[in-house]
């Protein structure tokens, strides 16, 4: 999740998502379409069904819930049809619908307790302890099974961890006025008491959960809940470790920092631990007006502005104005001090985010490590290549900023299957983390690609004139400069990634980029065969450019390393879109969607499931999540988009696009409550129970509306009976079929 692609311009720019400046190669360039959308789509925009399941609000929609009958895709009667579930509608309504014959439940809110003798959830603003309870926006999350004595068991169904990530806080201006008896300041100084809380909503969630009498519930005193924040030691690992770079007050020997931040995407290892992503951490950060001079304008600053803080730059949340106490003070990364290593101040604490975070959900006295050599950008996710004996690791990732790039992570050791359970979790991982390779992926217009390593060996990077890199550490923080040098391709906002079990492709959600363009500008991308749709897209009179709606793409590797075969998988696109330029996937009704963003594979099952984050298509349904056949690379065609520049010129892009969308192999499972986005996805291993988090419900509340619970755009989950107050709150729900079966068949 990152900024919404319509969201509010500000004063100052507290993401700056469009910190890639870089002249890196496109393929195209071509004129956008102007269309004019919503008038063919509104008669046809399904209405939800009433019945309300489990007493939380869930909506069963459809039929009798037999889909289409028995066999799988290719008609085998013998196999559980695959999507075997009639499609949701499209939906504003303030609830959570699911297809008939399924139920959704709350099962972890934010507030929630995590420890004994802390108190419920008030919901009123007044809560304190909030290191001690469900952190806000939850986001991606992962199972991990526990047998009758505690203990890992990757069997497990009944029992189990559920570690997930809580991303960032609801806000305006300044303050996250859901966490506020009054909403909170909305200048600066803030006050300590609000940024306490600000704070130790971040991070993360381990929990116990289990299902009794077929109904899933959470551990409150369980001894192995636990909850990591911004304060929380951590280690650096991997090549970054003792770098001069990550010095700071509170580590002068750069091997320790104090935190994780804005957590997005997640990761499972073979050997049993949890990965978090940090994306948007840069924006928490402040520097001074005179930040540049007061740096001698060395190689740092270049580092700053590519990672979207130039001097000037206000922090999100003003955390740095709580107090003079050390805590509030790292958040301003302004040089303070007179030491040429940085250790008097925090000028570079923000070179301690931005990295994949290893932890060991079954033990939380082991302090987590964040894992420098998959590089440090704006993480999503890290999903694994299939492991092989006597094979190396792959991690998969993306960095969700507009033109940004994807990364693959190939480690030097080779797996070995008696890792996968070793008694020492965090050292497997320092085995097959540490120590390997990065690349970069650059897409050709012909359907192939290469990942090209980044290291000081490759000539374009250690001759890089824009910044002179030092060594393999230098590389590990400043990633991106690494991938300019080598000109990667730059991507429409790569998000969550996930590898298909039953082949090991690789897909990418490409989530949106209002800056894909024709005649591209200063700030723009031009048009390419990875990236081929730039057109207006009207929200009631509001016009969307660029690629507002997002798409997919699929890789496929063979023996080569650095090689690999790739087309687009999807395209988020409304219904009665254009099919020429827009609606290239043939979505109907039952399919179409904006915004792809949360991506998983249900090893289980197969099946693929698509989870939005979006504000393109809201004036028609809140976010969503889809279940899909995925197919392989190349079972489609080469399409050809054409377009007229604006000098008159002709120009297509030939880009090659999967098989169109089918009512067998792409579904609409899910709808979710206003304001909302679809995130986390999580699944016991029979698959008969998934996951699912509701992030952020109701977030264009707004502060002045606060004391009006009428006027709140959501009040999920509280106004179907979960909790007390009525403010809306991020929470993870569970989801079963009503006759015990695996989800989605």
């Amino acid at each position: 999740m990152t900024q919404r692609v319509d969201a509010p311009e500000q004063a100052i720019d507290f993401n700056n998502e469009d910190s890639n400046n870089s002249a890196n190669p496109t393929f195209d360039s071509v004129l956008s379409t102007r269309l004019s959308r919503r008038g063919l789509l509104r008669g046809g925009v399904g209405t939800v069904g009433s019945a309300m399941l489990g007493g939380f609000g869930v909506s069963a929609c459809g039929g009798n819930g037999n889909g289409n009958g028995n066999g799988d895709s290719n008609g085998d009667p013998q196999v559980p049809k695959l999507l075997g579930f009639d499609a949701v509608p499209k939906s504003l309504a303030d609830g959570v619908s699911v297809p008939a014959g399924y139920t959704a439940s709350v099962l972890f809110a934010l507030g929630d307790p995590m420890a004994s003798g802390v108190a419920a959830y008030r919901n009123d603003g007044t809560d304190t302890d909030l290191d001690q309870r469900a952190g806000d926006h939850h986001d991606g999350m992962e199972w991990f099974g526990l047998g009758a004595d505690g203990k890992r068991n990757d069997n497990a169904t009944e029992r189990g961890l559920l570690a997930m990530n809580h991303e960032a806080t609801t806000n305006e201006k300044l303050s996250s006025y859901f966490l506020h008896a009054d909403g909170g300041a909305s200048s600066l100084p803030r006050a300590a008491g609000e940024v306490d809380k600000e704070i130790d909503v971040h991070g993360i969630s381990v929990i116990e959960i289990a299902k009794s009498a077929g109904k899933w519930s959470y551990a409150p005193g369980s001894a192995l809940n636990f909850r990591l924040t911004p304060l929380s030691p951590i280690e650096i690992a991997g090549p970054a470790r003792g770098c001069a770079q990550l010095i700071t007050k509170y580590s002068p020997e750069g091997s320790t920092t104090r935190g994780t931040l804005n957590n997005c995407g997640t990761g499972k290892t073979p050997w049993g631990t949890y990965l978090t992503a940090e994306e948007n951490w840069f924006g928490y950060f402040t520097r001074s007006a005179t930040d540049d001079a007061a740096r001698g304008k060395d190689k740092s600053v270049t580092a700053l502005n590519r990672y979207g803080r130039k001097q000037g730059a206000a922090s999100r949340h003003g955390w740095e104005t709580g107090g003079t106490d050390d805590k509030y003070q790292r958040w301003d990364i302004s040089r303070t001090g007179s030491s040429e290593d940085g250790r008097d101040d925090y000028r570079n604490e923000m070179n301690g985010m931005g990295f994949i975070v290893e932890i060991d959900p079954y033990d939380k006295a082991r302090t987590a490590r964040k894992r420098t050599g998959l590089g440090r950008f704006g993480h999503e996710s890290a999903a694994f290549g299939k492991v092989i004996a006597g094979q190396p690791v792959s991690v998969y990732m993306g960095d969700d900023s507009r033109g940004e790039y994807i990364y693959k992570f190939v480690s030097n050791a080779l797996w070995s299957v008696a890792d996968a359970n070793a008694a020492d979790r965090m050292a497997v991982g320092n085995k097959y983390l540490d120590d390997g390779k990065l690349y970069v992926a650059r897409f050709n217009a012909d359907g192939t690609g290469t990942w090209v390593e980044l290291a000081l060996g490759n000539s374009t990077i250690a001759g890089y004139a824009s910044y002179r890199f030092a060594d393999a550490a230098d590389i590990a923080i400043n990633t991106r400069l690494a991938a300019d040098a080598v000109g990667a391709t730059r991507m429409d906002r790569p998000e969550w990634s996930a590898v298909n079990p039953a082949n090991g492709e690789v897909y990418f959600t490409l989530t949106n980029n209002k800056d894909r363009s024709v005649n591209p500008g200063s700030g723009q991308h031009a048009l390419d065969a990875a990236n081929p749709r730039a057109y207006t897209d009207m929200k009631g009179t509001s016009k969307q450019e660029g690629n507002p709606n997002g798409h997919l793409v699929r890789l496929k590797e063979g023996a080569s390393v650095t090689g690999f075969a790739w087309d687009v998988y999807l395209f988020g696109a409304e219904a009665g879109a254009d099919k020429t330029r827009i609606n290239l996937s043939a979505l109907t009704d039952d399919q179409d969607f904006s915004s792809p963003d949360g991506l998983a594979f249900s090893k289980a099952t197969g099946i693929c499931w698509i989870e939005t984050d979006d504000n393109a298509y809201t004036d028609v349904s809140n976010c969503m999540l889809l279940a899909a056949v995925a197919g392989q690379v190349g079972d489609g065609g080469k399409k050809t988009l054409s377009y007229t520049k604006t000098d008159g010129s002709k120009l297509d892009i030939v880009t090659p696009v999967g098989k169109p969308a089918t009512a067998d192999t792409l579904k609409r499972f899910l709808v979710g409550p206003k304001g909302c986005e679809i995130t986390g996805w999580a699944e016991t291993p029979d698959g008969k129970t998934i996951f699912v988090n509701i992030q952020h419900p109701g977030e264009d509340t707004g502060a002045a509306n606060l004391t009006d619970p009428a006027k709140y755009q959501s009040q999920w989950p509280s106004n179907v009976g979960y909790g007390a107050g009525k403010r809306p709150r991020s929470a993870t729900i569970a989801i079963t079929k009503n006759d015990g079966d695996r989800i989605g068949t």
